[in-house]
């Protein structure tokens, strides 16, 4: 979906997004970016701090943009760093010097339509999908990366799904949870303002 030579700038301009907000001031990325960026595809900022053995810091995304790919990473960065209700405020020597951004960028939601609900884990695979569900007035997502670095086999990860989503882990047996799956393309940093490479996961 993305270059990488586009991840790297969307790791850096989430970054740089963070440090303005920490400043007192708002990023305004620049106009004359290419199409891929200005493409409208769901995106999630997740932070990590590695002083902590990479301990979850903040991890704010929209599945459903209406704004560019460059303006939701910039809104969803200040976001996972100021408003995560999970954490207090990223702290700016805090980021600076022990917080990794973490950028995966979401294809479209493709939804799972199946005779019998039992067949769903069949129909996912870990290491390449994510999911959302939809069900009982509430919603859930879980990024692909969750369920590698977890451990999780399908259907562990559907229960973690609707968990997510505040219903009994075996919600989508019911029939009445819709599940959607999608894939992410995701864009690490190695350190704090360091190489960014992409992560490739493993089922």
């Amino acid at each position: 979906m993305v270059s990488t030579e586009n991840g790297t700038k969307l790791v850096g301009t989430a970054r740089q997004a963070i440090v303005h907000h920490l400043d007192g001031e708002n990023l305004d990325p620049v106009a004359n970016v290419g199409s891929e960026l200005r493409a409208t595809l769901g995106v999630f900022v997740t932070l990590f701090d590695i002083a902590r053995s990479r301990r979850l810091r903040g991890c704010i995304g929209n599945p459903f943009p209406r704004m560019s790919l460059l303006n939701e990473t910039v809104r969803c960065a200040v976001d996972a760093a100021a408003v995560d209700p999970r954490f207090a405020p990223v702290r700016k020597d805090e980021f600076l010097g022990s917080i990794i951004v973490e950028v995966t960028v979401l294809s479209p939601l493709e939804h799972i339509l199946l005779k019998s609900p039992l067949d769903l884990p069949l129909n996912i695979k870990v290491g390449r999908d994510g999911l959302f569900v939809d069900g009982f007035g509430t919603q859930g997502l879980l990024l692909p990366q969750v369920a590698v670095d977890e451990g999780f086999d399908e259907e562990e990860f559907l229960n973690e799904c609707c968990l997510k989503a505040g219903l009994m882990p075996d919600a989508w047996v019911t029939g009445s949870v819709k599940v959607a799956r999608f894939q992410g393309q995701i864009f690490s940093e190695e350190a704090p303002g360091g190489r960014v490479f992409e992560r490739k996961l493993r089922g």
